[in-house]
């Protein structure tokens, strides 16, 4: 034997795939997941989910979600961002999702409503298939805004520079200003409903 490492070969690329979430904020599982489906495609289309609408569960703007997503993906080119609105019907949405995006090899979602929507139409996976067992986050959107809320520390929840984006423009304050008590309420109203 020549004691030479043995050379795992990277797994094949992926022409096309897709994914869809709201990304409030980009975080560190995020970042994770976009960047291992950047290193898989050869192109990805990322599309940003409720881009009309403004709300505690959407607080940054679609520009403000465009500017952390190429903040996260810096250094990567083969991706494209779409708005997708939210329709309140299912099979409207995806036949609009569909359009946006074209055909697809590989759809990502962790949502099970809607891997139901698109289970006929495109091959699927879950986000963490792409990601190694090393780089997986365990962290949620929620749980970044929560903190928000709260006033406490939400910066090592997210990608280094996507904190100073939000901290220089003020968006985390913006955000306990118009959502927070609204966060925290209905954050208590869960916690209730879960203890009964």
């Amino acid at each position: 034997m020549s004691g030479l490492p043995i050379k795992v070969e990277d797994p094949p690329k992926i022409n096309r795939i897709g994914m869809v979430a709201r990304w409030q904020p980009v975080h560190l599982g995020h970042a994770a997941v976009l960047k291992a489906l950047c290193r898989r495609a050869v192109h990805l289309e990322i599309g940003i989910g409720s881009a009309n609408v403004s709300d505690y569960r959407n607080p940054f703007t679609l520009q403000e979600v465009t500017d952390m997503l190429n903040i996260a993906l810096e250094g990567h080119d083969n991706y494209h961002l779409v708005p997708i609105s939210d329709l309140h019907n299912g099979p409207l949405w995806r036949e609009m999702v569909m359009d946006l995006f074209g055909d697809l090899d590989v759809f990502v979602s962790e949502n099970p409503y809607v891997h139901s929507l698109f289970d006929s139409i495109y091959p699927l996976a879950h986000p963490v298939t792409f990601v190694s067992p090393a780089e997986q986050v365990a962290v949620s959107g929620t749980l970044v805004r929560r903190r928000m809320a709260r006033g406490e520390n939400w910066a090592y929840l997210v990608p280094p520079k996507v904190a100073v984006y939000i901290k220089e423009h003020q968006l985390d304050e913006r955000f306990r200003r118009e959502y927070g008590l609204q966060t925290l309420a209905l954050e208590t109203v869960i916690e209730e409903r879960s203890t009964n």
